[in-house]
């Protein structure tokens, strides 16, 4: 067992039983002319965001601990981004840009592209997971909880982008579903204000799990 420190306060993890759910560390989110970047967003934070996470994945790999890492997109022709019946098309920011500006459909958050893919510093390994999504919360019709169960995984350690829209929506359901989620707050950046990052970290320390450091993380994996 592992000593993390944490807040509102340390827990013990099994390394063998915890893994790593990397959110959608995508170019549309965290490199410059990605989506997030087009539809006005600022996106400052994204490069220390992208070294902390670098320095967290060859962590986790070093000590038994999973990488999983999630990735939202769709098909060319965005068959499964949801019909008329569904709200999703009108409220993902992605889709409404490809909506408003016909000229990037198929070219952000579509399966192929630049903008889909894992920032090059962060690509995955052999011996990682991949779990393509196409809603924000990373266990929305998707393997990830029959990946995560049948690996015998209870504890869930989160970094990624956005705080405030995937990452807490991923770690809502980890939380219904009776995973023990752990967001590493510098590991990760909102989508609009600084103060939605804010809003996340009190809701997972108050209501929903645990909000750690990278540096109390990494340090805790080295002290093993």
């Amino acid at each position: 067992m592992v000593h993390i420190p944490a807040d509102p306060e340390s827990l013990e993890i099994d390394p063998t039983r915890t893994a790593l759910i990397v959110v959608d560390m995508q170019n549309a989110f965290a490199t410059q002319g990605g989506m997030l970047e087009l539809a006005g967003m600022d996106i400052t934070g994204a490069d220390e965001v992208v070294r902390v996470n670098r320095e967290i994945i060859a962590a986790a790999r070093a000590h038994s601990i999973d990488v999983v890492y999630l990735q939202i997109g769709y098909d060319e022709d965005q068959k499964n981004a949801g019909g008329p019946e569904s709200p999703h098309p009108l409220k993902e920011i992605g889709l409404c840009l490809m909506r408003a500006q016909p000229e990037l459909h198929g070219k952000i958050l579509t399966y192929g592209t630049w903008d889909f893919d894992v920032v090059d510093e962060l690509k995955p390994e052999q011996g990682d997971l991949v779990v393509y999504k196409t809603r924000y919360s990373g266990f929305a019709g998707t393997t990830l909880d029959q990946l995560l169960r049948t690996r015998n995984k209870r504890y869930l350690l989160f970094t990624g982008i956005a705080t405030n829209v995937c990452v807490e929506s991923t770690l809502r359901d980890a939380y219904f579903l009776e995973y023990w989620p752990i967001i590493v707050s510098d590991a990760t950046m909102q989508a609009g204000p600084l103060f939605l990052q804010e809003a996340t970290l009190f809701n997972v320390r108050t209501f929903l799990g645990w909000v750690t450091t990278s540096e109390s993380l990494v340090a805790a994996l080295e002290s093993q």
